[in-house]
């Protein structure tokens, strides 16, 4: 038997049949992410002006920064429930990363140097820092449980990506309340805020995801 379907054959038998990977992955983070969305409403709600806001550069960018991160950690979810890891995962995360620094010179360039630290700053970046973590909890644990049917070489990255997509889409929701557009603002606070839950992931990983 070749490797690849030596692999398949693995990862099918921890997981039920009939159900691939992903879609087991996708219905998790679907089921965490509605229980954290009734929860923001119920606490945070969406920003009093996101009629106009919808119709700004930096919202939308803001958004498709979120949107990526959500879309590149599904994808090394996937990658990393497998019984051999692909090789350089991190690689996966490049166009996120590329993005933000696009998005933060291009800020730069267009704002007088004086306006930086007041947009850096921003008005909710406690707020920020609370929420994320605490919108992703049920969506992390929904992961980590549908994770244990996969076969992750690496239970500690596969829980760190977990966490990575988890903080994601708490990031996804939380954007909709958060007042600071600016990318200063959302790829430091919201990376800060993701930090968290990625180390809470590895380590809930570690020791739920061994097989």
């Amino acid at each position: 038997m070749k490797t690849d379907k030596l692999i398949d054959a693995l990862v099918a038998d921890r997981a039920p049949r009939g159900k691939p990977l992903r879609w087991m992955l996708a219905a998790a983070l679907l089921a965490g992410g509605l229980v954290s969305f009734a929860f923001f409403l119920a606490t945070l709600g969406v920003r009093a002006d996101i009629g106009p806001a919808l119709h700004t550069w930096r919202f939308e960018l803001k958004v498709g920064l979120v949107l990526l991160a959500l879309g590149l950690a599904f994808s090394l979810c996937i990658a990393l429930s497998r019984p051999v890891a692909p090789a350089h995962p991190g690689r996966r995360l490049l166009p996120l990363a590329a993005l933000a620094v696009l998005a933060v010179a291009v800020e730069l360039s267009v704002l007088p140097s004086v306006s930086w630290a007041g947009r850096l700053i921003g008005s909710n970046a406690l707020v920020c820092l609370v929420a994320i973590p605490t919108l992703a909890i049920v969506p992390l644990a929904a992961v980590l449980a549908m994770l244990r049917s996969g076969a992750p070489a690496s239970p500690t990255l596969a829980g760190a990506a977990a966490g990575l997509l988890a903080a994601a889409a708490a990031a996804a929701l939380y954007a909709f309340h958060c007042f600071d557009d600016s990318p200063l603002f959302v790829v430091t606070w919201y990376g800060l805020a993701a930090l968290p839950v990625i180390t809470l992931g590895a380590v809930a990983g570690r020791r739920l995801l061994r097989w």
